[in-house]
């Protein structure tokens, strides 16, 4: 098997991904989740750093950009009001 984590040890991955494998469902479930809200979280934080001044609105809706992709978010959420 390959590695999976290039900054983590081999062998601490293989017991990383042993005790994911051996968790319950609703364990994965939750660490899956976990790791959803931080990925939104640094894409969102990551535009707030890019475009300082828009507000929360906008911002909101260039994640939906990122996280849906341009076409399905603007289906959505209708065209980026203040220019993209």
């Amino acid at each position: 098997m390959g590695t999976y984590f290039p900054d983590t040890h081999p062998k601490a991955e293989a017991v990383q991904i042993a005790l994911i494998r051996q968790a319950p469902t609703w364990r994965r479930a939750y660490l899956m989740g976990s790791l959803n809200h931080a990925v939104r979280t640094a894409a969102y934080q990551g535009l707030k750093a890019r475009y300082p001044h828009e507000p929360d609105q906008l911002l909101r809706r260039r994640l939906a950009d990122i996280l849906l992709g341009k076409e399905l978010a603007l289906k959505v959420y209708g065209p980026l009001s203040q220019g993209s």
